[in-house]
Parts: structure tokens; C-alpha cells; sequence
């Protein structure tokens, strides 16, 4: 497969040219066209998965929230974890009436089902059904295996370079968070 010109769009120069932002003293202008390398296939990278969460949220005829939900309980039903509406809710970050709603149409729509819980015989249980799992699995699931081959092909010490990376990439933008009057919805 041909490789994808990157968008000049992730540049330095372009983004920041009076280094407003980003002190660029001292570094090279090879260490800058690295960074901008790295930069872009980021940004390709997130283009990628946008493309693909929309591709799969039509498929399933699904919003992301609902997605995100469906994520979690396939995870849990891998576990053998019963979830709860408050689990759910609480992982969503959405309110009990929101899971509610939520739930309500996942089950409208065949996603999801509610069962008794195997010990509280007060709480309800919401399992993902064995087609919207089938689904998901071919749909999203296949996409997220891709990223598996990536990294198994990089060396140990590779791999330790980019956990590291994109630790530090996360952590830092956690931290500039806030300082510029944002708030940011935890996503996870």
C-alpha cells in the first residue's frame, strides 16, 4: 500500500511562525522536520480513526456515546464482569437518567438487554446482544487488531520509545489543559 502524502497543514512555520508558542532556539532544523514528521502522521493518525468511528457509528446506526457504551460492555462480557446501569453510567460520565434513556435505545434497537443481576436481585444487569458484539467485532474490532500488527513489528526498545512517547504526549496535553480556560470531558 502507497503511503499517503502528509498534510502540510502539521508544521511548525506554518502553525507557530514567531515561536509564540513553541521555543524553537536551539534545535536543528533536521530535529524540527522530524518533530513536524511526527506531528503529521499524529494528525494523520487521528484523521484515521475519526474516519473509522463514523464508518462504524453509521454501520451500527449508533452515536458515539453509544459506541463508547457498546465498547464497555464487550469489554465487561470478555471479563465476565456484570455491569449495572450505575456502572455504565459512571464510566460514561453521564447522568442515571441519561443511562436510562441510553439504555432504552440500545434496547429499542437490539444492542443490549437487561437481565437480572446474578447475586443483587434489586439491580439490573445490561448485557451487549450476540449480534451487536458480532458486529462490532467485525466492524471496529478488525480496525483495532490492525494497530496490534504495528507495534508488533517494532523491536522491544522501539516499543519502549513509543509507550514512552505517547505518555508523555498524553501527560502533557492533561497539563495544558486548564491553562488556557478549557475543560475537557474525561473520554474514557
Amino acid at each position: 500500500m502507497e503511503h499517503e502524502e502528509l498534510p502540510t497543514i502539521f508544521n511548525l512555520a506554518s502553525s507557530d511562525p514567531h515561536s509564540e508558542l513553541i521555543d524553537r532556539s536551539g534545535l536543528s532544523d533536521e530535529t524540527l522536520q522530524q518533530i513536524d514528521h511526527i506531528m503529521a502522521e499524529m494528525g494523520r493518525l487521528r484523521a484515521v480513526e475519526r474516519k473509522i468511528s463514523r464508518a462504524s457509528q453509521r454501520y451500527m446506526n449508533l452515536n458515539e456515546t453509544d459506541m463508547r457504551a457498546i465498547r464497555f460492555l464487550i469489554s465487561a462480557k470478555n471479563t465476565s464482569t456484570s455491569v449495572t446501569p450505575g456502572m455504565l453510567a459512571k464510566h460514561l460520565v453521564i447522568t442515571t437518567a441519561s443511562v436510562t434513556k441510553l439504555i432504552d435505545r440500545l434496547e429499542n434497537a437490539g444492542h443490549v438487554v437487561r437481565t437480572s443481576h446474578p447475586t443483587d436481585r434489586r439491580s439490573l444487569c445490561i448485557t451487549v446482544t450476540a449480534e451487536t458484539h458480532m458486529a462490532a467485532r467485525e466492524q471496529v474490532g478488525r480496525h483495532h487488531a490492525a494497530r496490534f500488527g504495528a507495534a508488533a513489528r517494532l523491536s522491544p526498545e522501539e516499543r519502549e520509545v513509543v509507550i514512552r512517547f505517547l505518555a508523555e504526549t498524553a501527560r502533557d496535553l492533561e497539563d495544558s489543559i486548564g491553562s488556557v480556560g478549557e475543560r475537557a470531558d474525561d473520554d474514557s
